[in-house]
């Protein structure tokens, strides 16, 4: 059944009608990276099993839901154990434990190396597991009942196969139904302009205009002349009729960004043109206008002393959309880094560069960790701030990806995980074979502090560990004259020479600053 269409009729809050769908909680793994890239946003449910009846994550089980029409398929990872870890169930918390010999597994910020205990509010945010060197999960509470196909009418523009994406599509599929103004709230850089630009495409006006306009851009003195327009001779220097936002936007979408920064003096007359459908332009006559508004704001407009005026608030909210931030639906990282990096990679010319199943296992290893540090990640900008580092890391790598200082500083900052409570047995150095220890560094382009946190030990140990193998060296262990004789056989590619050498990039780079000019 079509919602009304009548713009005087009150829409049902879409999501209280939708709370019901908020009762039957699970827990659920998603694929956050896989070498198959097709594999990532597929998920598995853990049963809930208490007692003796213990459940098991390996190469070969689960099977893990795909989109409509794709066979479930295990992870079926050769780097991956055919029986890796266990679950079982203990009343409010969630045992994990690693088969002995089984493939590395990381939990959030900690390596596993018998077991852990989990509690069950610390799975309800959702906790990132590395398997191998390969595979990245996430094992969260939550939904598993969202369907994978992006609803037609809303398009691609909304993406992410979460339960919580699924309920915005279906928010916008029917606000796209209707002809009421929306009100689409949500914190900075949660993509709200592009649930607008959705509801627009799924509505009657999708062949009309769709006109955006930055109301915190707009001088308090300009804004009734910026959105209704101005008559020839209404001031000085007018030698013609000017039209407005809303004359602009006639038979389409008028999409109002950050309308909590409206001038408290245009307000009144905002509110009118909303209630009437009526926009006087500065010293012109009344007309009417066949617009629908959508607004959007990442401001409180109920908090106590806001000077934004009440009735407009609730006129503009007719109908509202609430976006959440991307930490309360982690499970849509890796389909969100995906899609950014893929862009990147168009948009500079790039082939080669990304993940494919036939790829090489270190390459894949510097994929998996930097997915995993992604997921880790708190994300206080949100989307955007994700598209932004994902656009730093295309720009910032060569034949593998690399994340520079920049984004190394940010994912390990106050931002990033804090480990979860649990007895967990810290790995000493000489439990590290050297199968795992290469596997780290080539991951880490030898980067000490970061092959130390991958590994659960001390970076002293790291150094140790270095200075006692032929295949590994410091950067400042090697000659002016050998360093001289790799740039120029490298034509001055500094990453070249620091993956020959197998030495950390960044010291490199300090080592080559000390020589002089003329030698690099």
């Amino acid at each position: 059944m079509r919602m009304p269409t009548d713009p005087e009729v009150t829409l049902p809050s879409i999501i209280a009608s939708m709370a019901s769908k908020y009762g039957g909680q699970e827990l659920v793994l998603t694929i956050v990276f896989h070498p198959d890239t097709s594999r990532i946003g597929h998920r598995a449910v853990v049963p809930q099993q208490t007692g003796n009846a213990p459940w098991v994550l390996g190469r070969r089980s689960p099977d893990f839901d795909g989109p409509d029409g794709q066979c479930p398929t295990p992870l079926d990872d050769p780097h991956v154990s055919r029986r890796a870890l266990q679950f079982t169930l203990r009343g409010k918390r969630l045992v994990i434990r690693r088969f002995d010999a089984s493939s590395r597994c990381r939990l959030g910020s900690t390596e596993l190396y018998d077991s852990v205990e989990v509690e069950w509010e610390r799975l309800r945010e959702g906790l990132p597991v590395m398997l191998g060197h390969s595979v990245v999960l996430l094992l969260r509470v939550g939904r598993s009942d969202a369907p994978f196909a992006p609803d037609r009418a809303t398009g691609s523009l909304l993406r992410g196969s979460s339960a919580c994406m699924a309920d915005i599509r279906e928010q916008v599929a029917r606000a796209g139904e209707s002809d009421l103004d929306v009100l689409v709230r949500g914190e900075t850089g949660t993509g709200k302009e592009l649930v607008a630009a959705s509801i627009h495409n799924a509505s009657r006006r999708a062949k009309g205009p769709m006109v955006s306009v930055n109301m915190a851009a707009i001088p308090s003195e300009l804004a009734a002349a910026a959105l209704f327009g101005s008559a020839r001779g209404a001031f000085t220097g007018a030698n013609q009729a000017v039209p407005g936002y809303f004359e602009q936007a006639q038979g389409g979408t008028l999409f109002l960004d950050e309308i909590g920064d409206a001038s408290v003096e245009v307000q009144p007359q905002l509110l009118r043109a909303l209630q009437e459908r009526e926009i006087q332009a500065v010293g012109g006559p009344i007309r009417r206008v066949d617009v629908r508004v959508i607004s959007a704001t990442d401001a409180a407009l109920d908090d106590q002393g806001s000077d934004f005026k009440a009735a407009l608030r609730h006129r503009l909210g007719a109908c509202e959309i609430l976006v959440p931030p991307l930490r309360e639906h982690p499970e849509d990282i890796g389909e969100l880094l995906l899609y950014f990096l893929q862009n990147g990679v168009e948009e500079s010319g790039r082939s080669g560069f990304l993940p494919e199943v036939t790829s090489a296992a270190t390459d894949i290893a510097a994929w998996a960790m930097l997915f995993y540090a992604f997921l880790s990640y708190r994300w206080p900008g949100n989307v955007r701030e994700l598209a932004n580092f994902a656009q730093q890391v295309v720009m910032s790598s060569e034949a593998r990806p690399v994340m520079n200082q920049t984004l190394w500083s940010a994912m390990t900052g106050p931002n990033s995980p804090s480990s979860f409570s649990g007895r967990v047995r810290r790995r000493r150095m000489q439990d590290v074979d050297d199968d795992t220890f290469d596997q780290a560094m080539s991951a880490n382009d030898c980067e000490v502090p970061r092959v130390a946190q991958q590994l659960g030990v001390s970076r002293a140990a790291v150094y140790r560990r270095i200075e006692a193998s032929p295949h590994y060296c410091l950067a400042s262990e090697v000659s002016p004259q050998e360093l001289q004789r790799l740039m120029a056989e490298h034509a001055g590619d500094t990453a070249s020479v620091a993956r020959e050498l197998r030495v950390s990039l960044n010291s490199l780079r300090s080592q080559l600053r000390k020589l002089p000019a003329e030698q690099h």
